[in-house]
């Protein structure tokens, strides 16, 4: 498998992976602001088990995650544990944090 190496990429990968059988039922949107190098901010409105992606900052976020890119790509790339990112402080969660425990199951 091919590691995508910027953050756009996994963005973008991000939403192909997205399984739509373990959204049904939540209407959410998730912010992600990836810091640092060739960062930037997205979002992901789910709602009813489909998911649109947009770039940019999202109106009213259930969940914002934020990260600074290198560790991003490593996560979306299945090289660092998204838990394990979250308990030493790589990734911050402010909102409904159980919504981004579900980050993995939905698009990981």
């Amino acid at each position: 498998m091919t590691e995508t190496q910027t953050v756009a990429g996994v963005m973008q990968e991000m939403e192909t992976k997205f399984k739509s059988d373990k959204a049904v039922g939540i209407n959410a949107t998730f912010q992600f602001d990836i810091t640092g190098d060739g960062g930037g901010q997205w979002n992901a409105v789910i709602e009813d088990g489909q998911a649109t992606f947009n770039e940019g900052v999202a109106d009213s976020p259930t969940v914002t995650i934020t990260a600074a890119a290198d560790d991003w790509i490593r996560i979306v790339n299945g090289q660092l544990n998204p838990q394990m990112a979250f308990m030493t402080g790589k990734i911050k969660v402010k909102g409904d944090l159980g919504l981004a425990t579900k980050l993995g199951t939905l698009f990981l």
